[in-house]
């Protein structure tokens, strides 16, 4: 799973093309006429996967005949490759230890009858496999598909589909004031002599051009010259150039012939240089177009200002680099804006709705998720439909089902698909996979980036393992604004995120389309093409009465289930699988996994259930990379089979004991959460120190202080957590309800690549020593006895964005902590819990963005204040969020109100003007003053 294995586009070819390549190898035994047809799919196979990847680049519709071709061969890749690993599956099978004498010659003789039924059986089948490869060749001929590339694009220009933005009229635009205004004060700016671009960024369909043509008419006439063009994913810069210019020189024009890019690159340039011109350049699709765009731009002293739009927020900043403050990030409109844009579209105005459509207008509303192109696409929709309750119900129940077919559906659509036309091959695959998720389904990002990796559609490059470029993929697509984040980590990377409904609606389509997906839900019909079923998501709700469709489960091989039911279909019907998410089945009988051991291919097998039992046939299951039993309470044991998975890499489970033998699974990089308990063996202990791989450890010490053997374990885990730092160990976490004092000692050589560190559930006496070398660490969240000292050695380490120190009572000698200037320099979010005060110098945590931290109010007037009745909060300059516990006990309420209005001004008067919050504890504690 190194490479991109699956795609929409070539289907499982470069998958197939490899496990070929492999069978050629050596080390498998084949006859030379095998060989030979095996070396023969491959070549023509290759040759066809190269037309799909060619066809999948055009830009103008496959006429039918290619896009039936193209649609046979790669369902033929699934179906060959389902034939080649039953293949390779049985070539690898080593037969038994056969006993000596009569019975073993016997038994031997039975072995090689199976084995020429096996190798003749799988001669027949690569022989029908050459048969249908030749087929397809042959109709490659026969249709000219190769002719279907070169035929070059559409002659007929297309209507620009911004152009109702254009024209459209104020009186009939809602939530326009706001963003327009704002960005008429970045753009209006008359201290600013220079050139200065200001770059407008959100998805399609949000009101980008509407926007920016406000802008433009608003503040236009104050420059020189002006213009306004549209550009397209693929320009004709010439024309670009031709418009700017005749906008620009108006009068002056006096008949522009040159067809020259460079001749209008240069008229443009000698015209605009000693001009106050204003130009709008909209719909930006690459930094290239801008390159080319800005030559003909020139920058000049004159105030002159440039605004462009995009869906591209890399092209955005690009666009106004080094000035990243004049990107303006477009939102989608609030419920009432939106709800007035909707109702103002079909009834004039929202008094006006008859009673019945109201509650389902508003679940339209709701669904369209504040995106305007959306609304209004509703809304036209909506004016051919009767007022019938029924007729609206059943457009709100289209919406993320690809099901309702409109000209004002289609068009919303047709604007929609620019974006995802202009992704590269392997992100509209992962992009068309969110298709298996329910509507308003919080999607995790490291969740979806395994996913990912197990259903091959990631391909590590440029040096980063496969999580790493599973979060490229994630975060590209974020950057298209294809996908909303919905929740955000400390440094500022996203966490999860939501497809909003009319994109939902998008992909759905096309997956289906491309028999990519196929989605079964009780209150929507079987979404699939009349082809064979690849990837099935299930939502389980009464289903069973649903048999107008049956599913023939043979070919599946990515399965999705959605809510428990008794009807569930039994795992024996799907041979094929290779990915298993088994979300949301609280009612799950482990009788359900009898089966799992006979998934010979999976890959990927995830489980959200109570009171779930492992079978001992997960052991079986050789082809495992990922095993996420993370949402299984109440697991129990892990089944001692486990340590057979060979090509295991990702063990995520509940506090589970740690098994033994788990020195076997040598390609594991993630193991958590495991339980070390006087059950779990030294022996297991210290072959964790073998797992040369481990990135990532979870582990839940429960070694009682007063064991007997408690020193034994204590220096074999030691040893082990030295081994696994010297090796790949990136994030630890470590929990405990006795002390970890252990770790106080020497921890050599250090872990030089550790990135993150969390240990919970017993104080630490102090900071272990090693923490200071540990100059890739970003993350601690520890619980700690916090004294002066600590703040000086975290406060040194260079990478540190995130902290959260929980300490109890340092002692009385300690009243107050400070944190001194140059400390902490990359520290963005901040949380303290403890019994003590904390003072900030000016100087201290130069870029903190959040800070938590409680204050001991009756101990306000010790010396460590230094005259600063706001602890040092005003000295904070990037500070955005505060929070402050303030400890009433034993103060006066008007000590508390002083203190409270101290903390408020000084937040007042930071730039910016970070949101506030001040929660009292022990109230009722306070005296009187």
């Amino acid at each position: 799973m190194d490479g991109v294995m699956a795609s929409a586009a070539t289907g499982a070819m470069n998958s197939l093309l490899t496990k070929l390549a492999e069978l050629l190898r050596e080390d498998y035994r084949m006859h030379k006429g095998t060989r030979r047809e095996v070396a023969f799919l491959r070549d023509e196979l290759s040759s066809m996967g190269a037309l799909l990847e060619r066809l999948a680049g055009m830009e103008a519709p496959l006429d039918p005949q290619a896009k039936e071709w193209r649609d046979q061969v790669r369902e033929m890749t699934y179906d060959i490759e389902d034939c080649v690993d039953d293949y390779m599956r049985r070539l690898r099978h080593e037969p038994p230890r056969r006993p000596g004498g009569v019975v073993g010659f016997f038994l031997g003789s039975v072995q090689r009858v199976k084995e020429l039924v096996a190798r003749h059986e799988a001669a027949e089948q690569i022989l029908e496999l050459r048969a249908r490869i030749v087929e397809a060749g042959h109709r490659r001929k026969r249709y000219r598909i190769d002719d279907a590339v070169n035929c070059g694009r559409t002659s007929v220009v297309p209507v620009d589909r911004r152009l109702p933005a254009l024209y459209a009229e104020l009186g009939g635009l809602v939530g326009v004031d706001a963003p327009r205004d704002e960005i008429i004060r970045l753009v209006d700016d008359d201290e600013a002599q220079g050139t200065k671009v200001v770059s407008i960024v959100g998805c399609g369909g949000l009101g980008k051009t509407t926007v920016a043509n406000q802008v433009y008419r608003n503040i236009a006439e104050k420059f020189d010259c002006q213009a306004f063009v549209s550009l397209s994913q693929d320009p004709d810069m010439v024309m670009i150039f031709r418009s700017i210019l005749l906008q620009v020189k108006k009068d002056e024009c006096g008949g522009i012939s040159s067809c020259d890019k460079e001749l209008l690159i240069g008229e443009l340039r000698n015209f605009l240089k000693d001009k106050r011109y204003f130009v709008v350049i909209d719909d930006i699709w690459s930094n290239q177009a801008w390159k080319t765009v800005k030559l003909a731009l020139v920058e000049n002293n004159c105030g002159s200002r440039i605004v462009v739009t995009t869906r591209i927020g890399t092209i955005a900043k690009s666009c106004s680099a080094p000035h990243h403050d004049l990107v303006f990030k477009l939102r989608m409109l609030s419920e009432s804006d939106s709800k007035r844009l909707f109702f103002r579209r079909i009834f004039g105005s929202e008094d006006k709705c008859p009673q019945l459509l109201k509650e389902v207008s508003d679940e339209i509303v709701r669904k369209c998720g504040g995106l305007p192109l959306a609304i209004i696409s509703m809304a036209s929709l909506l004016t051919t439909k009767s007022y019938s309750r029924a007729d609206w119900l059943k457009v709100s129940n289209s919406i993320g089902s690809g099901l309702e077919t409109n000209f004002d559906a289609e068009e919303m659509n047709m604007i929609l698909s620019l974006s995802y036309n202009h992704l590269p091959h392997h992100l509209k695959t992962c992009l068309l996979y969110l298709s298996m998720f329910p509507e308003d389904y919080v999607i995790k990002r490291d969740y979806l980036v395994r996913r990912w990796i197990a259903e091959g559609f990631v391909s590590a490059r440029g040096g980063r393992n496969l999580d790493d470029e599973g979060e490229c993929y994630f975060n590209e697509l974020i950057n298209r604004s294809l996908v909303q984040p919905v929740d955000f980590q400390y440094d500022g990377r996203v966490f999860a995120c939501q497809v909003h409904d009319m994109i939902l609606d998008l992909i759905t389509c096309k997956a289906v389309e491309e028999n990519f997906v196929t989605v079964v839900t009780d209150r929507k019909q079987l979404l699939a093409s009349q082809g064979k079923v690849r990837r099935l998501s299930l939502e389980y709700h009464g289903l069973q009465n649903s048999t107008a469709n049956p599913i023939v489960t043979t070919h599946v091989r990515s399965l999705n289930v959605f809510r428990y039911s008794e009807e569930m279909l039994p795992l024996s019907d799907f041979p094929a699988l290779r990915v298993l998410d088994l979300d949301g089945n609280e009612n799950l009988e482990s009788c359900y996994l009898e089966d799992v051991g006979k998934l010979f291919q999976l890959r990927y097998l995830r489980i959200k259930a109570s009171n779930i039992t492992l079978p001992e046939q997960v052991g079986d299951l050789q082809c495992l990379v990922i095993l996420d039993l993370l949402n299984c309470a109440n697991l129990g044991e892990l089944p001692a089979s486990i340590v057979k998975l060979q090509h295991l890499k990702w063990l995520i489970a509940p506090p589970v004991n740690l098994p033994d033998g788990v020195g076997n699974m040598q390609v594991l990089e993630f193991l958590s959460l495991i339980v070390v308990d006087y059950t779990t063996s030294v022996t297991s202990l210290q072959e964790l120190g073998r797992l040369s791989k481990l990135r990532t450890l979870g582990l839940d010490w429960r070694i009682n202080p007063l064991h007997t053997d408690r020193k034994t374990y204590v220096d074999t885990f030691v040893s082990s957590l030295g081994k696994l730092g010297s090796s790949n160990l990136q994030y630890l976490s470590l929990i405990s309800p006795w002390s970890l004092d252990f770790l106080l000692g020497s921890w050599s050589p250090a872990p030089h690549l550790l990135q993150e560190l969390g240990i919970k559930g017993w104080y630490l006496s102090k900071t272990p020593v090693w923490m200071a070398s540990l100059t890739n660490l970003n993350y601690l969240d520890v619980e700690v006895k916090v004294r002066q000292e600590t703040l000086q050695i975290l406060g040194d380490l260079p990478a540190l964005e995130f902290l959260k120190l929980c300490s109890n009572p340092p002692g009385s000698e300690v009243r107050c902590l400070v944190v001194s200037n140059n400390g902490f320099r990359c520290l963005k979010k901040f949380s303290f819990v403890g019994w003590v005060n904390m003072m900030f110098k000016e100087g201290a945590m130069p870029v903190l963005e959040t800070l938590e931290f409680q204050i001991i109010v009756h101990e306000v007037q010790t010396a460590c204040l230094f005259g600063s009745p706001d602890f040092g909060i005003s000295h904070l300059t990037t500070l955005r969020n505060l929070l402050v516990n303030i400890h009433c006990e034993g103060s006066s309420v008007e000590e508390v109100e002083a203190l409270e209005s101290a903390i408020r001004i000084a937040a007042s008067m930071l730039p910016n003007n970070p949101k506030t919050a001040l929660h009292r504890f022990l109230e009722s504690e306070m005296v009187e003053g």
